[in-house]
């Protein structure tokens, strides 16, 4: 194999690895926009939840609360 036909190999499996790594650029963008809108959307919905189960009377409520569902994950 010729040196020039080496260069040219290279060249083209680094232009497939450049293409490749802008087109999982991009699909990261819409991904962390997605997770992001989720989660706001979540976070929305847990607000409402809280707030319906402060409407409850005292003993009810105690019985809705669980310790595993404090809210805290993300």
């Amino acid at each position: 194999m010729s040196n020039q036909h080496q260069i040219d190999q290279i060249t083209e499996r680094v232009e497939q690895l450049l293409l490749r790594y802008e087109e999982l650029q991009r699909a990261n963008s819409l991904l962390t926009h997605e997770r992001d809108s989720l989660r706001s959307r979540l976070n929305a919905a847990r607000s409402r939840v809280d707030a319906l189960i402060e409407r409850l009377p005292e003993g009810i409520r105690n019985t809705v609360k669980s310790p595993a569902g404090n809210g805290t994950e993300s």
